[in-house]
């Protein structure tokens, strides 16, 4: 899960543990892959007959998935002026960016605005200015878990759409691991920066609550986490701390609840092959029409 909270999660110690979870996990790997099998066409009827295009990442962490999606717009549009506005809670992953696009030359002809704050301090931001700057495209990836209101949010980022535009949404799939993991441990898990767990059936449910017309692409994603049920790996103790949202797995819960916590990763969350216990990482990707 990303990078994007009103008390960021990701600052320090915190930043080390979610980029080696990324390093593991295969997570870009699987985002790029589905945002590149799709945003071809997508990005061709959004930007057809524009003079200029504008992009909104919300919650970019450092800035990654956000490379790959620029990239591939400019590839289409090579003649058209491209904008990106950057929304992100965490400095320290905002400074991962700025590093990228100072080493990416494509990325230094993008005028970047760079907004560092929570997605609800932008939308206070904006709504108090009253200048809503309006986008082509805008994504949020990985990030909805941390926002206070998922539908006024929604709604919010939609209404900053052009005419044509498209609203991104990629979030772990429903009936996932993720998903299985964090509804079953909701009272444990549910206490940090993220105080309501949502995947892809919440996303769902709430743009029908508004009426607004989308589409559901999958992302099929699965990482190993063998290492999770050996109690002396270092490595497992990481994956666990992430994907429990806790600072030390094995300190934060009760015997009781890291017994209960591993046998449902085991059993509900996971498949096991050739002798590893495979996590189901699955993604949904949805685009949200203007």
């Amino acid at each position: 899960m990303a990078a994007e909270a009103q008390s960021t999660c990701y600052e320090g110690d915190n930043v080390h543990i979610f980029q080696f979870y990324l390093e593991h996990s295969g997570e870009h790997k699987a985002i790029v892959q589905c945002v590149n099998n799709l945003l071809a066409r997508e990005f061709k009827r959004i930007g057809e007959g524009k003079s200029s295009l504008g992009v909104l990442g919300v919650g970019s962490g450092g800035g990654e998935v956000d490379a790959q999606i620029l990239t591939l717009l400019q590839s289409i549009f090579p003649a058209v002026p491209i904008t990106a506005d950057i929304v992100e809670g965490s400095s320290e992953l905002s400074d991962n960016f700025k590093a990228l696009v100072a080493k990416t030359a494509s990325l230094q002809k993008i005028p970047f605005g760079w907004h560092i704050m929570s997605s609800e301090d932008y939308v206070k931001q904006v709504k108090t200015k009253g200048e809503m700057k309006k986008f082509d495209f805008i994504h949020m990836i990985q990030m909805i878990y941390y926002v206070e209101n998922l539908c006024e949010t929604i709604s919010f980022y939609h209404s900053l759409l052009k005419a044509n535009g498209r609203l991104m949404i990629i979030v772990e799939a429903a009936n996932s691991g993720w998903d299985t993991l964090w509804k079953t441990y909701s009272k444990e898990l549910c206490v940090g920066v993220i105080k309501e767990y949502r995947s892809s059936a919440e996303v769902i449910a709430c743009l029908e609550s508004l009426g607004l017309k989308y589409d559901e692409h999958s992302a099929p994603n699965a990482f190993d986490i063998t290492e999770c049920f050996n109690p002396g790996s270092c490595h497992g103790e990481r994956l666990l701390s992430f994907m429990t949202g806790s600072d030390k797995f094995h300190e934060s819960f009760t015997p009781e609840i890291r017994a209960g916590m591993l046998d449902l990763l085991r059993r509900k969350c996971s498949t096991e092959k050739d002798g590893k216990v495979l996590f189901n990482s699955d993604l949904s990707c949805i685009l949200v029409h203007a």
